[in-house]
C-alpha cells in the first residue's frame, strides 16, 4: 500500500517541497529501502522511526518497504524527515488518515520513545506552506514558535508521533499557535541589557558610532588595548532602530536555517550581533560547506558583524568579505548546488595601531620597530579599507575619566537621534523593495548623484582632500554618503560644508595609518 506525506528540504535559507512516498507490503525480505539522495542523518532515520513507532504502540511493517524522497535530484539532509516518514508508513498501513496528510507540510525529528525533537528551518517551511496553499504546518512544539511568525498559515505543534496521529485522525484537538504570542517578540530581560551610559569618555568614538548606525555605514576603531573598543562595539545594537517585521523575518529565516534559533538566548526581537574569533576559516565567515549554508556574515544580516583584532584574521578570510560588503549578498557555489544569501551588515572592526598596541599612546612607550608596524598594518588591504566608511581613533582613557561616576549619554537618547535620521532615509528610499537597502550606505551611484549634491566650493574642497589623502573613487562616494548621513542627523535638507568636512576627517586615517 502507498502512503504519501509532504515535507521540505532546506537549500540555503529557502525551503523546497519534498514528497515522502512509502510503499509497504512488497514481496521480498522484510527490509527498508531509502532512496532520493539522502545524507547519513536521513539514512539513519529508519532506525529512529521504527523504534519510535514501536514505543508509540504502532506495529512496524513486516514486509519489504520502499521510501522515496522526491524529487530525487535534490539532496536531503538532517533528521527533519523522521516524522513525515513515520506518518507516511502509518498511512500506508491505514493507521493514519491519509486524506488529511495532503493538507499539511510536516517536519520533525523523532526520539526512540516517539517524542518529537526540534528541527531547524521551520520559518522557511512555514513560508513554503503558505506559498503552496497548505492548511498548515505540523512541527515539533520547540520549533513551532518561529514558524508562527508567518501570517496566513496555521502552525500545529506536536509533542510526539502518537499526538500527531491522533490529531490527523480527528481524535485530538490541537489549536494553532497565535502569531502575536510568539516568544520571538519579547525583549531581553533587564539583567541582560547593556547601555552606552556605561561607556566612559570616548566622545569622538561615540559620535562616529552614531553616524555609522544612522546611515548603516561600516566602522573601524583604532586604539590601544583597554581603550573601550570592544565595549563600545557590543553596545552598538542598543542604539540601532528596532527591525521592521520584514527585516526580522529575514534575520530569523537565516538563523533558523543555521539552527541558532533553537537556543533560548536567541529568541528575542532584536538585531543580530555576531563576533567571530579571529581564527575563523573562510567558509565559517562567508558560508559554504559540502551542502552550502550561511556563514557569520549572513548570520549578521540586518545587524552588526564585529571583527575584533582585525589584523589577526587570515588575509584570505578578510579578502572574501570585499564583494559581499559591496553587494549586500553572497553567492556560494559548491558541487551540491549554488545559493545566494543576503548579508546586508554593518561591519564594525577594531584593531591596535601596532603589534604591541601603544603607538601614539601618551602613557606607554611603543616597543615595535618600523618594519613590524608596517607588516602588521599591511595585513589589511587597501580595497578592504576602502569599503569601511568611517575610521576613528580611540585614545587611551585618562584616570580622571575612569574615576568619573557620572553616567554617559544613554542608548535610548542616542537611538532616538538614529531613528530620526533613519526615518528621513526611509522616506527618501521608500520605493526601495528591501528594508535593509533603505539607508544611505546602500545608495547606488544614481542615488548619490540625486541626493548628495554639493556646490562648487565643496567640490573643490573634496578634490583637495582626495589628492592629499590619495583616496580612491570608492572613497569619494563613501565620503558623500557619510556627509549625507551627518546632514540627516542635523535635520538639514542639503549637505553643508561642515558636514562634508566632518565626513572627510573620518577618512584621514587612510594615509596616516595604512599607506
Amino acid at each position: 500500500m502507498l502512503g504519501i506525506t509532504q515535507s521540505a528540504a532546506l537549500v540555503g535559507v529557502d525551503a523546497h517541497p519534498v514528497q515522502v512516498e512509502v510503499n509497504t507490503g512488497e514481496a521480498g525480505d522484510p527490509r527498508f529501502i531509502l532512496v532520493g539522495l539522502p545524507d547519513t542523518a536521513v539514512k539513519e532515520s529508519q532506525d529512529r522511526v521504527l523504534s519510535a513507532m514501536a514505543n508509540s504502540g504502532f506495529r512496524t511493517p513486516a514486509t519489504r518497504t520502499t521510501i522515496n524522497l522526491a524529487p530525487g535530484g535534490l539532496r536531503k539532509e538532517g533528521p527533519a524527515y523522521d516524522l513525515p516518514i513515520a506518518l507516511a508508513i502509518l498511512a500506508s498501513m491505514k493507521k493514519c488518515e491519509d486524506a488529511e496528510l495532503e493538507n499539511f507540510l510536516i517536519a520533525g525529528e523523532l526520539s526512540l520513545s516517539g517524542k518529537t525533537r526540534p528541527v531547524k528551518g521551520t520559518l522557511a517551511m512555514a513560508m513554503l506552506a503558505k506559498r503552496l496553499g497548505k492548511r498548515g504546518l505540523i512541527v515539533p512544539a520547540e520549533s513551532a514558535d518561529e514558524a508562527a511568525l508567518v501570517d496566513g498559515v496555521a502552525i500545529y505543534p506536536v509533542g510526539s508521533l502518537d499526538e500527531a496521529v491522533r490529531f490527523l485522525n480527528h481524535e485530538h484537538i490541537i489549536k494553532p499557535l497565535p502569531t502575536n504570542q510568539s516568544s520571538f517578540f519579547q525583549t531581553p530581560p533587564e539583567s541582560q541589557r547593556i547601555d552606552f551610559s556605561e561607556v566612559k569618555g570616548q566622545h569622538a568614538v561615540r559620535r562616529a558610532v552614531e553616524i555609522a548606525v544612522s546611515g548603516g555605514h561600516n566602522l573601524l576603531m583604532i586604539g590601544s588595548p583597554g581603550s573601550g573598543k570592544s565595549m563600545i562595539a557590543k553596545r552598538i545594537p542598543t542604539i540601532m532602530p528596532q527591525p521592521q517585521i520584514d527585516e526580522f523575518l529575514e534575520i530569523l529565516s537565516i538563523q533558523s536555517a543555521a539552527g541558532t534559533t533553537l537556543s533560548s538566548e536567541n529568541r528575542y526581537f532584536q538585531r543580530p550581533f555576531r563576533s567571530p574569533h579571529h581564527t575563523i576559516s573562510d567558509v565559517g565567515l562567508l558560508g559554504g560547506g559540502s551542502i552550502p549554508g550561511p556563514g557569520e556574515i549572513s548570520l549578521a544580516h540586518n545587524g552588526v558583524l564585529f571583527l575584533d583584532e582585525l589584523p589577526e584574521f587570515k588575509r584570505s578570510a578578510l579578502e572574501v568579505l570585499r564583494q559581499p560588503l559591496e553587494d549586500g549578498k553572497v553567492t556560494i557555489s559548491r558541487s551540491a548546488g549554488k545559493i545566494t544569501l543576503p548579508c546586508s551588515v554593518m561591519l564594525v572592526a577594531a584593531m591596535n595601531p601596532c603589534p604591541c598596541g601603544y603607538t601614539g599612546d601618551s602613557s606607554r612607550e611603543c616597543r615595535c620597530s618600523v618594519p613590524q608596524i608596517q607588516r602588521y598594518r599591511s595585513k589589511i588591504s587597501g580595497p578592504l579599507l576602502d569599503r569601511i566608511d568611517l575610521h576613528i581613533e580611540a585614545p587611551s582613557l585618562r584616570i580622571e575619566e575612569l574615576r568619573n561616576t557620572k553616567p554617559g549619554e544613554s542608548s535610548a537618547v542616542m537611538r532616538a537621534r538614529c531613528e530620526a535620521a533613519r526615518s528621513i532615509q526611509n522616506q527618501r528610499f521608500k520605493e526601495t523593495q528591501l528594508a535593509s537597502d533603505r539607508c544611505n550606505a546602500r545608495m547606488s551611484h544614481s542615488q548619490i548623484r540625486k541626493h548628495c549634491t554639493i556646490n562648487k566650493e565643496q567640490g573643490d574642497l573634496l578634490q583637495q582632500a582626495m589628492e592629499q589623502l590619495s583616496l580612491s573613487a570608492r572613497a569619494y562616494d563613501r565620503i558623500l554618503k557619510v556627509a549625507r548621513t551627518i546632514a540627516d542627523l542635523a535635520g538639514s535638507e542639503h549637505i553643508e560644508t561642515a558636514h562634508l568636512l566632518e565626513a572627510i576627517q573620518y577618512r584621514s586615517l587612510d594615509r596616516n595609518l595604512f599607506y
